[in-house]
C-alpha cells in the first residue's frame, strides 16, 4: 500500500531560464485555446467536463484547480460554487466569477465546510504532494458525497503521440523549445499514479476513458466515493 506514497512528495523538474519567459503565455493561451493545437485539445477536453457534469446531484460543489472557470457553464444545478485556484490571472475577468461564492488559494485555507461534490478537471496530474490533497478532500466531503477527477492520460502511449503530433509540434514550431521539457515541469503525475492514489483513499472507484481503455486512451474520468 505504501509503495507509491515514498514517491511523495514531489519535486517539481525546473524549467529553463528560456522556457520561463514564454511560461505564463503560453499557460493561458493553451487554457483557453487560443491557438490551433489548443483549440482542438480544449474540444477534445469537453469529453472530461461532461463526464464530470453528468451527475446530477444537486448541492454544494468544490472544483480544484479551476483555472478559467470553463467548467461551470456546464453545471446547472448547484446551491454553493466554491473553488481553489492559486493562480488570479486566469480567472480575473471571466464573466462566470459570478457564479463563484468563495476562492480559496489552497485547500488547506478552507474551514471545516462539507460538501456534496468535488470536481477537478485536469489538475491532479499537476499536484506534488497528491496523497495530502486527495486526504483532505476525502476529509471535506459530506458521508455521501463524491470527489470526481478527470485527468488527462499522462504516461500512456496514445497520450504521448497525440502530444508530440499536436500541442508539442505547434509549441516547438513558435518557440523552438522542448515541449516535453514544459510537460514534466506540469504534469508531475502519470494518470496511473493519479488511480493508484485515489484508491488509497476511496472504496468505490468508477472509472471511464476516453479510449478503449486506461493504457489506450486520452482522457479519465474516475468517480470516487466511500461507501460503509
Amino acid at each position: 500500500m505504501s509503495n507509491i506514497l515514498h514517491k511523495f512528495p514531489k519535486k517539481r523538474p525546473p524549467l529553463s531560464d528560456e522556457l520561463q519567459k514564454i511560461y505564463h503565455e503560453h499557460y493561458k493561451a493553451n487554457r483557453e485555446g487560443e491557438t490551433t493545437a489548443s483549440f482542438v485539445a480544449t474540444t477534445l477536453e469537453k469529453w472530461m467536463h461532461i463526464k464530470i457534469a453528468e451527475s446530477k446531484a444537486e448541492g454544494s460543489i468544490l472544483e480544484i484547480g479551476a483555472g478559467t472557470l470553463n467548467h461551470i457553464p456546464y453545471e446547472n444545478n448547484f446551491t454553493s460554487y466554491d473553488i481553489v485556484e492559486p493562480y488570479e490571472g486566469l480567472y480575473k475577468g471571466s464573466r462566470n466569477l459570478r457564479h463563484v461564492r468563495y476562492i480559496y488559494n489552497n485547500i488547506i485555507d478552507l474551514p471545516k465546510a462539507q460538501y456534496d461534490r468535488i470536481l477537478s478537471i485536469a489538475a491532479f496530474e499537476h499536484i506534488c504532494d497528491l496523497p495530502d490533497l486527495v486526504n483532505q478532500c476525502r476529509n471535506l466531503l459530506k458521508p455521501d458525497g463524491v470527489l470526481q477527477v478527470a485527468i488527462p492520460s499522462e504516461g500512456t502511449p496514445l497520450w504521448y503521440l497525440a502530444q508530440l503530433i499536436g500541442t508539442g509540434l505547434e509549441f516547438r514550431l513558435k518557440y523552438q523549445l522542448d515541449y516535453f521539457e514544459l510537460i514534466r515541469h506540469e504534469h508531475v503525475n502519470t494518470a496511473e499514479e493519479v488511480t493508484e492514489i485515489l484508491k488509497l483513499y476511496f472504496n468505490d472507484i468508477k472509472i471511464k476513458t476516453f479510449g478503449i481503455c486506461p493504457y489506450l486512451s486520452l482522457y479519465q474520468y474516475l468517480e470516487c466515493r466511500n461507501i460503509p
